[in-house]
């Protein structure tokens, strides 16, 4: 079966203010990206549904949801926008808040629900992906926790054990909480260590809770990790994983904002990450789950030289193909070089003329592969 993307362009309307860092305008620019080039046709595309109060409270209070309602149409108190965390800087109310928020989850659980119906055994909602999201607390550009919610409707719906896998440089703490118990969804966060980035959870002690001891699964690396080391943690941590839980689908956060010329992480990976990544995902899905593949967004902040060119990647592994080389497609640089403000790429590929040297590379990859070792002795006990 061919993959399915979910997108329209109601999904950019999930804008917290003109200056804010999180801009959808990255989703646009993707499926633009991927028209363009040819891998990405009408046929593909699935307008998604909206979700409703009920798929909502999966995860989060009801309270909550007719705050955030409330906040939407200017009608909450201001002590209330700080109890709920929809005043911050990080995440501030905006205007239809809950309405566009549930777009949002909409169009995840529009690509759970292609896949458990047998339309498709992979399907992509790049709008998704904000693994922040608290029960009752907007937290990290995160407002409602689609993620979250995937992994509840997939197991409360359809009776499935889920991998979550979350490759974002944040740590995905808004998801591992809500199953910290659980032994159903077993949670996988490879992200930036919590000593240096939001949201400083995440440490490979975090492990999980009464029934859910031993189904939250950490790997903080260090800052400035590069490819070599990210991807030898990543690939022989969560196969290993996936080994041992035995889940019946994957459902896979892809944030890029682990790539070196995000300017909100201490990272460092290329494009040879984000081509690896998806395509061993996927490799995973056909061994272990059927094929059964669920993938969505995340992080990402260099809405024009990293995001489109990384997500595509996800697409082109779900339909089995491989990385390309080579410029991008001339109408896509028409379409959008002047209107950036930094040097557009015209590459698949990273040319890394601006990738500073690590001096730290070696004593990096060490304390990774130390930090790998022993959560591998933990998981063979």
């Amino acid at each position: 079966m061919k993959p399915l993307y979910v997108y329209t362009d109601e999904l950019l309307k999930y804008r917290f203010n003109d200056t804010h860092p999180f801009n959808q305008m990255r989703l646009k620019l993707t499926t633009d990206l991927l028209t363009d080039a040819g891998f990405l046709t009408d046929e593909d595309i699935i307008k998604p549904r909206k979700a409703t109060d009920e798929e909502l409270a999966l995860v989060h209070s009801r309270d909550y949801i007719e705050a955030v309602r409330a906040a939407g149409h200017g009608e909450l108190p201001k002590e209330e926008l700080a109890k709920y965390g929809l005043d911050s800087e990080d995440t501030p109310s905006f205007k239809d808040m809950h309405e566009k928020c549930a777009a949002l989850v909409g169009a995840t659980l529009t690509a759970v629900d292609l896949v458990m119906t047998g339309q498709t055994d992979k399907a992509l909602s790049l709008a998704g992906g904000l693994h922040h999201g608290f029960s009752g607390k907007a937290n990290g550009f995160c407002v409602y926790n689609d993620t979250a919610i995937a992994c509840e409707y997939l197991a409360q719906k359809y009776g499935k054990k889920v991998m979550y896998i979350d490759t974002d440089a944040h740590h995905g703490d808004g998801v591992q909480w809500t199953f910290y118990n659980r032994s159903d969804i077993v949670t996988y966060s490879i992200h930036e260590t919590g000593r240096y980035l939001f949201p400083g959870t995440g440490s490979a002690t975090e492990r999980g809770t009464e029934e859910g001891f031993g189904f939250t699964m950490n790997l903080p690396i260090d800052a400035f990790t590069e490819d070599e080391s990210f991807l030898e943690v990543f690939k022989t941590s969560i196969e290993q994983a996936i080994q041992i839980f035995k889940p019946d689908i994957i459902l896979s956060q892809n944030g890029v904002d682990a790539h070196f010329r995000d300017p909100m992480t201490h990272l460092a990976l290329t494009s040879r990450s984000y081509e690896e990544i998806p395509r061993f995902v996927r490799g995973l899905a056909d061994k272990y789950t059927d094929g059964k593949w669920i993938a969505v967004g995340g992080g990402g902040y260099n809405i024009w030289q990293v995001v489109p060119r990384m997500w595509s990647q996800v697409w082109l592994a779900m339909k089995d193909i491989d990385a390309p080389s080579g410029p991008l497609p001339e109408k896509f640089i028409d379409k959008y070089k002047e209107k950036c403000q930094v040097d557009f790429p015209v590459l698949w590929e990273d040319t890394l003329e601006d990738f500073t040297d690590i001096p730290r590379r070696v004593e990096i990859a060490e304390k990774n592969k130390s930090m790998l070792d022993r959560l591998m002795m933990y998981l063979e006990q």
